[in-house]
């Protein structure tokens, strides 16, 4: 008789479990949209975020006790398809059953989590706006300070060449600052 491979078999069940699913629930529109701020403005796969949320046991099932103890509203609320873990589904489904939450409310609830890092995020960006604006101001001034030099110098001599080294590689960052700034922006619509 053959053993079996207890590596072989960790192996299988945790690829299994990466296995990625789709599964629809009745959300909030709120609750839609805050997945979508994170997700987009933090650079994280939608599916990342939830299998972040839901494969936290602990805190599934805290979530679960309070669900259990209070009214879940169905009104207002829209169907929309999730592409998440396997994992992520069994764990979200064990705990629905073992509290008797509805699914749809601890997936709400958790992803009502994600505000407080929406908030932190907004304030963060009022900040890098500011800094954003003093930043523009110190571009402007550089190039007319680089202008300048190359009227009184000439476009040939060796500071006027470093110096337009220097704002070409100036320029990349303001256009990679410049996109994340734009990104940005839909934190400041949630």
């Amino acid at each position: 008789m053959k053993k079996k491979n207890p590596l072989k078999i960790s192996l299988t069940s945790d690829l299994r479990g990466k296995q990625s699913v789709r599964a629809t629930f009745k959300l909030s529109s709120r609750a839609i949209n805050a997945m979508s701020v994170v997700s987009m403005h933090l650079g994280i796969k939608q599916k990342s975020l939830f299998d972040h949320l839901l494969e936290d046991m602990h805190t599934l099932s805290s979530i679960a006790e309070e669900v259990s103890k209070s009214a879940f509203k169905q009104p207002d609320r829209v169907q929309k398809t999730f592409v998440l873990s396997r994992k992520s589904l069994l764990s979200l489904d064990d705990v629905a059953k073992s509290f008797g939450a509805p699914r749809d409310a601890l997936v709400e609830f958790s992803i009502n989590r994600l505000e407080e890092i929406i908030e932190n995020e907004r304030k963060k960006h009022d900040i890098r706006t500011e800094i954003y604006k003093e930043m523009d101001d110190l571009w402007k001034e550089k190039k007319k300070l680089f202008n300048k030099s190359i009227e009184l110098l000439g476009e040939d001599d060796p500071l006027c060449v470093y110096y337009a080294n220097a704002m070409n590689n100036e320029n990349q960052v303001q256009i990679q600052i410049k996109n994340f700034m734009i990104k940005s922006k839909i934190i400041e619509e949630f």
